[in-house]
């Protein structure tokens, strides 16, 4: 019986957060395998998904000092992770990366997650301000942590894999893993639509400036500006709303956008959509893109660095270097008047989706637990 427990800090809205319930539940499905969520709030939006699993909520935290007067929360946590003896311990996020590696349980195998290029890790101050002398002093102290356990790392793209190598001492190389992540493509139809009444654009991202959802926006205006019928969905939550909001009312396009806040349905909205658009300035690898070619969408994207690792341009997508509204609304008006080109790209769009479901995923996850594992032994 292998036994695994997650820790990440909530499940609320995030991909990462996703991620690690729909490991779970696929995990379950396993044979000898044991598996145990623990966040440190009670933050849940993605309770159709939580109820499958084992999930618990040990409120655990750490304030760190430059002046050594360390506090810790952790005794709960402590205890619990003595009690279950688990034989992974894999961490998700910052925060359970700083929490967790203050528990001294050595027979565990140790993984953390690079969701992102995690900045606290990087290897220069940029400015010598608080924010910059803390994530030193945090680096510092999770690098020795780290080596002290033989910390594994698992990296989502080749984008964060790069980074992680260097920023990590060498020793560690060879415990840094490319696990690309996954969906379940069961929850995502096959999209149907045709384009026989107008475009239909659909952008999913928290509303934050680094989703750069005004690109979406001026894309629109270009289209409405030649004279296509086209609108766009917007899903997802944040401060940048209110700006995009005046924008679009600037450029005279307002009466075509549609926000629909955070939503757990996502597939339901890719149904009525027959255009992906994703304008992400960065993008550690970007699920929700698989998500769109699942549902048979094109995708027609911003590069974002992480999704090169599977978008091919002109095969099963579009992806451009160029911040250029002009460029995403001529791909788009290509698509929509060439129906033998809008679905060769929905049919490879589709099958490059296959290959990142969660089954396979959680089967090389499994190799990568077990040769771990025997490594140490």
């Amino acid at each position: 019986m292998m036994k695994i427990l997650y820790v990440i800090p909530w499940l609320y809205r995030g991909g990462a957060e996703k991620l690690v319930l729909e490991t779970c539940i696929e995990l379950n499905k396993r044979n000898g395998i044991t598996t145990k969520i623990i966040t440190f709030k009670k933050d849940n939006t993605y309770k159709s998904l939580s109820d499958h699993v084992d999930w618990q909520i040990i409120p655990s935290s750490i304030k760190l000092s430059l002046f050594k007067k360390n506090k810790y929360y952790i005794d709960e946590l402590s205890e619990f992770i003595f009690d279950f003896q688990p034989d992974i311990i894999h961490t998700h996020l910052w925060e359970a990366e700083i929490i967790t590696r203050n528990i001294d349980y050595s027979k565990a195998v140790w993984f953390s997650h690079f969701h992102d290029n995690m900045k606290q890790l990087r290897k220069k101050l940029f400015r010598l301000n608080k924010k910059d002398v803390t994530d030193l002093y945090e680096k510092n102290l999770m690098l020795k942590r780290y080596k002290k356990i033989n910390n594994n790392f698992i990296c989502i793209s080749k984008d964060t894999l790069q980074y992680a190598e260097s920023v990590l001492p060498e020793h560690f190389h060879k415990k840094i893993h490319l696990l690309n992540n996954a969906i379940n493509t069961k929850h995502f139809k096959n999209n149907t639509t045709t384009f026989k009444d107008k475009i239909r654009l659909i952008n999913v991202g928290s509303l934050y400036p680094k989703k750069n959802q005004i690109l979406a926006i001026k894309v629109l205006q270009k289209l409405l500006l030649k004279g296509f019928d086209a609108e766009l969905t917007l899903l997802g939550d944040g401060p940048e709303k209110d700006n995009l909001l005046s924008f679009s009312k600037k450029v005279g396009v307002h009466h075509k956008l549609n926000f629909m806040g955070f939503v757990n349905n996502v597939n339901e909205y890719m149904l009525e959509s027959n255009i992906y658009l994703h304008t992400a300035n960065y993008e550690p690898f970007g699920l929700v893109l698989i998500e769109a070619m699942a549902s048979g969408l094109p995708v027609v994207t911003l590069d974002g660095k992480g999704n090169r690792d599977f978008i091919e341009h002109g095969l099963n997508g579009y992806i451009f270097k160029e911040e250029n509204p002009t460029l995403f609304a001529e791909q788009i008006i290509e698509l929509f008047k060439n129906q033998e080109l809008y679905n060769n790209i929905s049919m490879n769009g589709q099958n490059t989706a296959v290959g990142y479901d969660i089954k396979n995923y959680v089967t090389k996850l499994l190799e990568i637990y077990k040769a771990s594992m025997a490594s140490i032994n």
